[in-house]
């Protein structure tokens, strides 16, 4: 075997981060009747939520941003978009959303599979994620993946982030191993893939979206299946 460990990404990887947040936001948007507060269109209303997120994701992985402001701003920014300027309840809903999230299921397809047939086939799976320590292993518990996995590090417990050559070093010490017997399984070209090359390590760009990457992985799938070509 040319790679010992298996380094996962979750969220957009395995974890289908965009269907569950729909799935909670809509939930919430009923909870709390935004349609009477001139929120009419909820798929609109998401839309602008996943913009916001994206983007102070963005800043919060560069450093430019803390934990607790993101998680209650991406709510704040989607409702001004409606001039809902409304402090508490987006804090609320923030808060609301964390509490639900991570006891949503959707995967991406063949995610169970695919963990199965690398654990059968002895390598070692660990995860490599800039989540928040207690919502993601909920997500994991929540979807029943957390025994395929042999270390869960987060942003929070190697007290440092994705694309940032320290975390994966983290990652290393933490599984005794080498780069050159790691490689990184991830969606994002820029904490993933970017973040993995400049620690010295192979990469796989789980591609789910058919992007044009602009930087090159080590290998490139559409599919999780296709890791079945590669291990």
């Amino acid at each position: 075997m040319k790679y010992r460990h298996l380094f996962f990404d979750l969220d957009h990887t395995l974890w289908d981060f965009e269907a569950n947040a729909s799935e909670t936001l809509h939930d919430l948007y009923l909870k709390h009747d935004l349609a009477k507060r001139g929120v009419y269109n909820f798929d609109s209303f998401f839309n602008k939520y996943s913009y916001h997120n994206n983007r102070l994701w963005d800043r919060y992985t560069k450093g430019f941003i803390k934990q607790e402001e993101l998680r209650w701003k991406r709510m704040w920014l989607a409702l001004l978009e409606y001039k809902v300027a409304d402090e508490a309840l987006a804090k609320q809903m923030a808060a609301e959303f964390l509490e639900l999230l991570p006891f949503k299921k959707n995967l991406f397809p063949y995610t169970v599979e695919i963990l199965t047939y690398l654990k059968n086939k002895g390598y070692q799976l660990h995860l490599i994620t800039n989540g928040f320590d207690a919502v993601q292993l909920s997500k994991l518990d929540s979807s029943n993946l957390r025994n395929f996995f042999v270390e869960i590090i987060t942003s929070e417990n190697s007290n440092s982030l994705k694309p940032n050559r320290e975390i994966f070093e983290f990652a290393m010490a933490k599984c005794n191993a080498t780069n050159t017997e790691c490689i990184m399984i991830g969606d994002n070209l820029d904490a993933d893939i970017a973040g993995a090359l400049n620690a010295g390590l192979d990469t796989v760009f789980v591609n789910h979206l058919c992007i044009d990457a602009h930087i090159q992985p080590t290998y490139m799938i559409h599919h999780l299946q296709e890791l079945e070509d590669i291990f």
